[in-house]
């Protein structure tokens, strides 16, 4: 919790004094349905889940469960093989929820927002909250990794959904850089687009690396990000920013 308020508490200061994009739509109706999804999915995972990742990851080495259990390896080796396996299929868990039709019905919430910020990286429908956590519980029990390591990745990952949603501008130089290893904001604004070709690339959310593999790279919007509409083409109004349009709008029909 320390770090994910340390984390937003920078990027949204930064949004302040570096901004990237212009805003659309006011940030008190954006930022009040994002943070409402935020608390109600915490409450959710709590309620409808028993264990959550780190707490499987200790119950899975008592139980001598997964792939990494098989093997002795050094424990730093261990840290680094586990999160990018994990990294890696959070990375082809956000392909399926594009590709699937009845996830992205779900996973539709997070791209309605016709705004990006740092709120943006925590918008998500709550049945995609507990869709995502009972898949990575299942990857935690298959590949078997340290509880330090699904502490860290969850931290990492956290910290990079904020700071690849953020409305940030970075200097083209220091973008470049940091693009060679993890996603920055302008590279993850590109999937943000209305335009399907770019909706459909750039699914890392932390780590490049698989989008480069997989061949899902882009490295720039058609429009350019002064030019580009962020959202989805048929929401282009002010209900997104509405919580309970937000919840209901995977039971809509369009």
């Amino acid at each position: 919790m320390s770090v994910f308020a340390g984390v937003f508490l920078v990027m949204a200061m930064m949004e302040i004094i570096v901004p990237r994009k212009q805003r659309v739509q006011t940030r008190s109706g954006r930022w009040f349905t994002n943070i409402s999804l935020v608390v109600i999915n915490t409450l959710a995972l709590r309620f409808a889940l028993p264990i959550l990742a780190v707490g499987m990851a200790d119950y899975a080495a008592t139980k001598g469960w997964g792939l990494l259990a098989l093997i002795d390896l050094p424990f730093w080796l261990e840290v680094i093989i586990a999160f990018l396996l994990l990294d890696m299929l959070i990375y082809l868990q956000h392909v399926a929820l594009h590709k699937i039709p009845v996830f992205w019905r779900m996973h539709k919430v997070h791209h309605a927002d016709r705004d990006l910020d740092v709120t943006s990286g925590a918008r998500f429908h709550p049945f995609e909250a507990l869709l995502s956590m009972a898949f990575k519980l299942l990857c935690i029990a298959v590949i078997g990794p340290a509880a330090f390591a699904v502490f860290l990745f969850e931290v990492i990952l956290n910290a990079a959904s904020m700071f690849n949603h953020a409305n940030v501008h970075l200097p083209k130089g220091l973008d470049r850089g940091l693009r060679l290893f993890i996603v920055t904001p302008d590279m993850h604004r590109v999937h943000h687009s209305i335009i399907e070709r770019e909706t459909n690339s750039n699914y890392g959310f932390f780590l490049t690396i698989w989008d480069r593999v997989f061949r899902t790279y882009i490295p720039q919007p058609e429009k350019g990000h002064d030019g580009m509409t962020i959202g989805l083409s048929e929401h282009q109004s002010d209900q997104p920013a509405n919580l309970l349009w937000s919840l209901l709008l995977p039971f809509r029909r369009n």
